[in-house]
């Protein structure tokens, strides 16, 4: 209950941007047809959608852990800067994981057909600048693909992909001690615990190994699709019997700000859908370097 009460508090700290102040939710799926458009316009056309998928989290972590935190951090960020929110998304990159129960594994070409399709919709309904969040680490590839593909044929929308805010974090946030983090370790499960403690079962955090079994010897720079299964076949690394609900407040709201900070400049951004233009211009007709290039 305190858990709950001090994250309404966070919320309502922030609930002053447009669409908050109009009454506005910012997730899609909540919207009446008649309230869409206008969310859409406090939201300045930008549109999140938050990437997590299902998979094993460790002994103690619920299997929908990377769409929880996702999805929650994105809510909080918009409180600050109102944006819309596309309903829960998990169809992503975990094929490391097929061996373990309840993992839900697309096919790659589904994967990105699925997320073309889901983007170009959301553009259709008005979304001029699509903000992929990524809340799952099998993503860190995936993405950044599909963004270069977005440059395949001309459209009338930006996207942009944004991850990696685990550096640089508070103190408050900082782990109990070394080698505790990781996919469903501290960090992730303390996470969890910020907005549902009631689905992390932190007593189970030493029921399995979560140590690195280094089952490969290669050298740097040489990579295999097993890497992950050969370090960590448990599909758990780091211990996650330390997790605190405080320590997962700590690093969301951190995190939120610099989400919505974010989704801040992504609104501002003219130079982005600007150069994307000329670049399709150019490409029906490739030309000679100019003077301003």
């Amino acid at each position: 209950m305190r858990t709950h009460i001090r994250s309404v508090l966070f919320l309502s700290l922030f609930a002053t941007s447009p669409g908050w102040a109009q009454g506005l939710s910012p997730k899609w799926e909540e919207l009446t047809a008649a309230d869409f458009g206008k969310a859409l316009e406090a939201s300045e056309g930008t549109c999140a959608l938050p990437l997590g998928i299902l998979e094993k989290h460790g002994p103690s972590g619920p299997i929908g852990t990377d769409l929880i935190n996702v999805r929650y951090v994105t809510t909080l960020a918009a409180r600050e800067e109102y944006t819309l929110i596309f309903p829960e998304y998990y169809v992503g990159q975990i094929a490391e994981a097929r061996h373990q129960p309840g993992t839900i594994a697309y096919s790659s070409r589904l994967q990105l057909d699925m997320l073309q399709e889901t983007v170009s919709e959301m553009a259709r309904n008005g979304c001029r600048k699509v903000i992929l969040v990524n809340g799952h680490g099998g993503n860190n590839s995936l993405l950044p693909y599909f963004g270069q593909t977005q440059l395949d044929s001309p459209r009338d929308y930006v996207v942009y992909a944004v991850s990696g805010y685990e550096a640089d974090l508070p103190e408050a946030a900082h782990p109990s001690g070394p080698g505790v983090d990781g996919h469903a370790g501290e960090d992730e499960m303390a996470n969890v615990m910020a907005s549902r403690p009631d689905l992390v079962h932190a007593q189970r955090a030493t029921t399995e190994s979560g140590a690195d079994q280094a089952r490969l010897d290669l050298p740097e720079g040489v990579y295999t699709g097993i890497w992950w299964y050969a370090r960590f076949p448990n599909h758990y690394e780091g211990n996650a019997a330390g997790a605190t609900a405080a320590r997962g407040e700590a690093a969301t709201q951190a995190i939120a700000r610099r989400l919505a900070g974010d989704i801040r400049a992504i609104k501002r951004d003219e130079a982005g859908p600007r150069l994307q233009r000329e670049f399709f211009e150019r490409v029906v007709q490739p030309s000679p370097p100019r003077e301003q290039d």
